[in-house]
């Protein structure tokens, strides 16, 4: 018989807590957790011992699809620069759309006057995050 396993971001989900909280658990020995390459993996059994109660699975919600995108945005001052990624981040860590907060990264390099936005998340938020930069960036000019 298999054993079921489940990720720490879906015992959060299940325990309705922060993904931080399960991690501390995990951390601190109270949580029984397996380290399958960088992440961690909790049995159904260990699950169900921390909760003193039988565990039903979570329940499928479909596919799941998430985007990642580069944006380069060339001949920009510092002052631009700064202006354009506290908006986009604040955009970004804003209500999250369909539940989903975008995850963003900025790289600058002032020698080459050079942004880089890095954007990860669901389609739709993306997407509508992207039309923003791109409508910032024509801004710019």
């Amino acid at each position: 018989m298999s054993q079921q396993y489940f990720s720490v971001d879906q015992v959060a989900e299940l325990l309705d807590l922060h993904v931080r909280t399960v991690r501390s658990y995990v951390r601190d020995g109270k949580l029984t957790a397996t380290r399958i390459g960088k992440q961690y993996r909790v049995t159904r059994a260990d699950l169900e011992a921390f909760l003193g109660r039988p565990v039903s699975p979570p329940a499928a919600t479909g596919g799941h699809a998430e985007v990642s995108a580069i944006v380069q945005v060339d001949a920009i001052d510092r002052e631009a620069t700064v202006r354009l990624t506290n908006t986009v981040i604040a955009v970004a860590t804003g209500r999250p759309r369909d539940g989903e907060r975008l995850r963003v990264e900025t790289v600058y390099d002032e020698d080459r006057a050079s942004l880089k936005i890095i954007v990860v998340g669901a389609l739709s938020g993306t997407a509508e995050l992207l039309r923003i930069i791109d409508t910032l960036v024509g801004e710019l000019g």
